[in-house]
């Protein structure tokens, strides 16, 4: 079985959390050849601590080095460095958010069809286990009439606290200002000119709630409007609610608590006669399992209550091995660029619903 030499950019928390075990693991699958970030001091701590031969500070000598494939996970602005990948002939797994505006997605989309690579969207909790079976208990639902979604999120750093996470203060301001200024375009782009709140509750879609959107989407399908948008605390809440073509509706809230430990993030599927909820630890954990409850009236007018026993799985794994097989068996994508688009549609129709209402 050939092993995919890839490369690694973005050293931070996910990288040394997630990704960097977890290829580690993976060693029959994956030669993790060099790693980079734009921090000096971030890019040789996490080469010397996983045993990785190369660092850089410059996503272009990785690109000009022995790799096959990419994992793109750094902060900031990305889809120049997604758009060189392609252009250099490498396969692409790309962290969220992907990106901020329509025409960005486009171009990356573009780079891709003509290389013929592999583009993945880190949609991790699609490979979860726990998504697994209620994805299969709500396709037996014989029409959903209503869905809800609620992600009440703590700070991370309580999370990150558990893990030896290094942090380096060394990046360029000048880099920084230019990134910013590259982010700052691309959201003008995408949702024009609006209020603070607005464009807060835009990055909290993109960079959080985007796994809620891809599941809904996943065990939904697309949906047909969105109703209404409400945005509060200054862009730290936000519902909104969507409309499917068969009159469902999709009631979705994300909430920021910063000082409240708990992580609560579910996904509930209701039709006249069952119920499927299905619940996730933070991403920043190791090992905690996610859990499905299924509720319902069987055949006999019996109401009966189950939770499947969920496989030990991580998701993060599982998206690395699907990543594996998309670049060496031809597996189609489970979560490609060009579905990543839909959602940044959306994204937008959210927030432009908000905009309309004011």
């Amino acid at each position: 079985m050939p092993r995919v030499k890839i490369g690694l950019i973005g050293c931070g928390a996910i990288a040394q959390v997630q990704h960097m075990p977890n290829l580690m693991e993976l060693q029959d699958l994956f030669d993790v050849t060099t790693v980079c970030d734009i921090s000096q001091g971030a890019a040789q701590y996490v080469a010397k601590r996983f045993h990785v031969p190369n660092w850089t500070t410059d996503y272009r000598a990785l690109l000009d080095g022995d790799v096959d494939a990419v994992l793109h996970c750094a902060g900031g602005y990305k889809p120049d460095a997604a758009v060189a990948v392609f252009e250099a002939g490498k396969h692409l797994f790309l962290e969220k958010p992907v990106c901020a505006s329509l025409k960005d997605i486009d171009r990356m989309i573009v780079a891709q069809d003509v290389a013929g690579k592999v583009g993945q969207t880190g949609y991790m909790k699609i490979f979860d286990p726990a998504f697994r079976v209620a994805e299969k208990e709500a396709e037996t639902i014989g029409q959903v009439q209503f869905a809800q979604v609620n992600h009440l999120h703590p700070n991370n750093a309580l999370h990150l606290a558990q893990f030896d996470v290094r942090h380096f203060n060394d990046v360029p301001k000048d880099v920084i200002a230019h990134e910013q200024k590259l982010h700052e375009q691309a959201v003008l782009d995408a949702i024009g000119e609006v209020d603070p709140a607005s464009v807060r509750a835009f990055g909290v879609l993109s960079g959080s709630m985007i796994h809620d959107i891809y599941g809904m989407r996943l065990i939904l399908g697309m949906p047909k409007q969105v109703v209404s948008t409400e945005i509060w605390r200054e862009g730290r809440a936000i519902t909104f609610t969507l409309e499917y073509e068969n009159g469902c509706r999709c009631v979705a809230s994300w909430v920021d608590l910063p000082n409240l430990w708990d992580f609560k993030e579910s996904l509930e599927i209701y039709g006249d006669d069952k119920r499927v909820a299905l619940s996730y630890p933070t991403g920043f954990s190791r090992g905690q399992l996610s859990r499905v409850i299924v509720q319902g009236i069987d055949g006999n007018g019996v109401t009966y209550r189950q939770e499947p026993a969920i496989d030990w799985d991580n998701a993060f794994v599982l998206e690395l091995k699907h990543f594996y097989d998309c670049i060496v068996n031809g597996e189609a994508c489970r979560a490609p660029l060009t579905d990543a688009r839909d959602d940044i549609a959306l994204i937008i129709d959210v927030i432009k619903k908000y905009s309309e209402s004011c």
